[in-house]
Order: structure tokens, then sequence, then C-alpha cells
């Protein structure tokens, strides 16, 4: 029988070595102090400042003031450090969700407080757990924010946000909020709901099950195509405050025209019309 090698001194010390460097990487210090506004990266786990966040004034958002007023409100609740609600902006497409959230966090800001912006994007909130996981202990209180969220039928990552808005025994961290805008009011399509009332043994709890990620948003906030003179308030907020030179009646027909080449009214057409206009006046919006 022959004697079995000695076993390397340092093999455990090298396999540890190994595993080390196979393991991900740990996320970067977090220095929320460098900037007002972040985007979540979620394949490096870190926070990226931004040094300019594109938003527009709160006062140009016209057509939507019981939106705005009830966002800001709790918006300033939540930054004062008083309990606030997780918001849901759902419904037309242009009509100011995602321009109303930035600019309220701008606002509340302007005010005095130090309310951080994060943005999640809709492909990384699995990752939205571990995102909450570091912001609980940092010393700010943190706005996350996710545009144009939706589920389609084979995704269920929908149930990492359930988790997180209201569910596990941590619960949401008590300085963190989240504003989500979508054009779906429930987060699915319609057909999807359907279809679970149509295979399921039991349709009610199945429907139940996906309807119930909007119900855990404490706040709803509907946004609805706007009519003409909404519209064309819009137009007018714009023109005066870069100081368009075009009379009031130019701006009218010109910008009616323009919705009806679009095929709609809203905050995002006026916008897009606004920077035509502005283009051919030689005047830069700033």
């Amino acid at each position: 029988m022959t004697d079995k090698p000695p076993f390397p001194s340092d093999a455990l010390e090298r396999i540890a070595s190994a595993l080390e460097r196979m393991s991900p990487p740990l996320p970067a210090p977090v220095d929320v102090g460098t900037a007002d506004a972040f985007v979540w990266h979620a394949p490096s786990r870190r926070l990226v400042p931004v040094p300019h966040v594109n938003r527009v004034d709160i006062a140009l958002l016209k057509g939507i003031d019981l939106s705005r007023d009830t966002l800001l409100a709790n918006t300033e609740q939540f930054a004062r450090g008083y309990p606030a609600n997780n918001a849901l902006l759902w419904g037309a497409r242009g009509m100011g969700k995602s321009s109303l959230v930035k600019s309220a966090h701008a606002a509340v800001n302007a005010a005095g407080t130090a309310l951080k912006l994060v943005e999640i994007h809709r492909e990384d909130i699995e990752s939205l757990p571990e995102l909450m996981g570091m912001l609980r202990n940092l010393d700010h209180r943190f706005l996350l924010f996710c545009d144009d969220l939706s589920f389609d039928s084979d995704d269920s990552s929908y149930k990492a946000l359930k988790a997180v808005l209201d569910g596990g025994i941590e619960g949401r961290p008590e300085n963190v909020l989240l504003y989500a805008t979508s054009n779906r009011r429930h987060l699915m399509p319609r057909d999807m709901i359907d279809n679970e009332k149509a295979t399921a043994i039991n349709p009610g709890e199945a429907v139940e099950e996906k309807v119930s990620l909007s119900d855990r948003f404490g706040l709803w906030l509907g946004f609805h195509p706007c009519g003409q003179d909404e519209y064309l308030a819009m137009l007018t907020a714009y023109a005066e405050r870069y100081r368009l030179q075009i009379h009031a009646d130019e701006l009218r027909a010109q910008g009616l025209a323009w919705a009806m080449g679009r095929g709609s009214r809203s905050g995002r057409t006026a916008w897009q019309f606004i920077q035509d206009l502005a283009g051919r006046l030689n005047t830069k919006l700033s």
C-alpha cells in the first residue's frame, strides 16, 4: 500500500483565492453626496450620478393640475420625513407622467430638502430588492423612479416588485419611496388578465394575483388625453417661458396644424411643436 502524496500546505489558500476571483465584485462605496440624481446600474451594482436631469419646470405642466398637486404634496411629505405612499402614474401617452415625477423632485428640493432621485430601468426590476437593501442604511431619503413599467405574459419579474412594495419581513425601507409610470392601469396587458380568467381553475384567484400588483401602490394618478383648450394652454406656457416671438393667433394655427398632422394632442406633442418652432425662429430653449 502506497502512501498518499502530502496535501499541499497552500492548497486551501489557492482554492479560496480562486473562489474569490470567481465571485461577483463587491459594490462600489456609495457616495450620494455627489449629485441629486442617480441611475442604478444593475450589472455593476452601483449608482451612477446624473449631473443634469432632463426635466421641465413644474409650472409648465398644464392640464394635469390635480395629479400635479397630489403628487407634489405626497413627495413633500416624504421628503420631510412623514408617511407617504408609493405612486403609480398611469394613462395616456405623452401627458407628462415621467415629466411630473422629475419636476416634483426638483420642486421639493428647491424648497430646501435634499431628496435623492434614483432611476431604475424596467429591465433591472429584479434587482430592486438589492437596491433597496443598499439604500436602507444610508442617511438620505430616496425617490426611486421606474419609467414605462409593464409586464408581459411570460414575465415573472413582477413578483420581485410585489415583494418590495409591501411584503417581506423587512418591508419597504423607511427612507425609500417608489414612483412608477405606465400606460397600463394594472401594469399587465388586458389580454393577459383575460387569459388567466379563461384558463385558470379558479379564475378569481388567478386574476387577483396579477391585479394585486398595482393595488400595492397607495396612490394612483390617472392621466387622460387632453382637449384642445388644454393643448393650447401648453403651447402658450412654453412660448411665454422661452420668449418665442410669434403672435398668439399664429401660434394657435400652427400648433393645431401640428397636432392634426400627428393625429394627437398631448404634452409631448406640444413640446415637439415648440422645439420645431424654436428652431425655425433661431431661438434656443434654455
